[in-house]
């Protein structure tokens, strides 16, 4: 298994950064790069190969990286981008990951993998699998992806995409969906057993303390999951969600007192 690692851009492409040049494309992108290249060597029988300047020492064209990634016969290519809008502060946001423009089923099932576990691991805004007309999906001989992982002209977004937690996370989605597509096996040769996790939320495993209770505030409609199955594990809540559970909490008990 043959996976092409792409970097997008580079550190002195123009525009590519936050609108107050505190982080530049190239900075987020390399270092999850790296994270994917890191966690994709645990699997057996996996080669990857970087088709940017991991140095940064320059920014390499795209006809460049598409030839070696060629070259190279790999089996998979993953682009990995931080979005933008415009050129400043905005409220765009959220993930997407992208095909080309034909739509081959194989880079649509690896798109959808990846783009799910990009807004599990991140919980930030779904905005789908896309089909476009990029270089580094049309001139590539394998089974190419793009993901966008998040806004930099958005502000929320970039102090996010300069997290080294959101970064590795972001790595850990993306290798998490090539390893479900592509049925990887890691190389050691007892992999510790996934916790069981019956009941609504899949993540939540069985045997653990809160595990009642997000069964019970999800019934009452207090606290729902950021998915039908997925409650959100070990992920933290802003001000606003604290407010609007607590509000909901108040109700439902206001509700109970006024029927008795």
């Amino acid at each position: 298994m043959k996976v092409a690692i792409d970097a997008g851009h580079g550190p002195d492409t123009p525009g590519k950064r936050c609108p107050d040049d505190s982080m530049r494309e190239f900075q987020f992108n390399s270092v999850v790069a790296r994270y994917v290249r890191d966690g994709l060597s645990g699997y057996i029988g996996v080669e990857t190969i970087f088709t940017h300047a991991d140095d940064g020492s320059r920014d390499v064209p795209l006809k460049e990286r598409t030839d070696k990634a060629n070259a190279w016969k790999a089996d998979v290519l993953v682009s990995i981008h931080a979005n933008a809008m415009g050129e400043g502060w905005n409220d765009a946001q959220g993930i997407e990951t992208f095909v080309y423009t034909t739509r081959p089923a194989e880079a649509v099932k690896l798109a959808e993998a990846i783009q799910q576990y990009l807004v599990m691991g991140t919980g930030r805004k779904n905005r789908g699998v896309k089909a476009e007309n990029f270089h580094m999906l049309r001139e590539t001989h394998m089974t190419a992806i793009l993901a966008e992982c998040g806004f930099m002209t958005n502000r929320e977004e970039a102090e996010l995409l300069k997290s080294d937690a959101y970064r590795r996370n972001c790595a850990n989605a993306i290798v998490a969906g090539i390893v479900k597509v592509y049925g990887l096996s890691k190389k050691t040769q007892t992999p510790a057993p996934e916790p069981e996790n019956s009941g609504k939320f899949k993540d939540v495993p069985d045997g653990h303390y809160a595990k009642g209770a997000t069964e019970r505030l999800a019934a009452k409609g207090i606290m729902n999951g950021m998915a039908d199955d997925f409650f959100g594990f070990g992920k933290p809540i802003t001000r606003e969600d604290a407010a609007v559970i607590v509000d909901r909490a108040v109700t439902y008990l206001e509700q109970k007192i006024s029927q008795n």
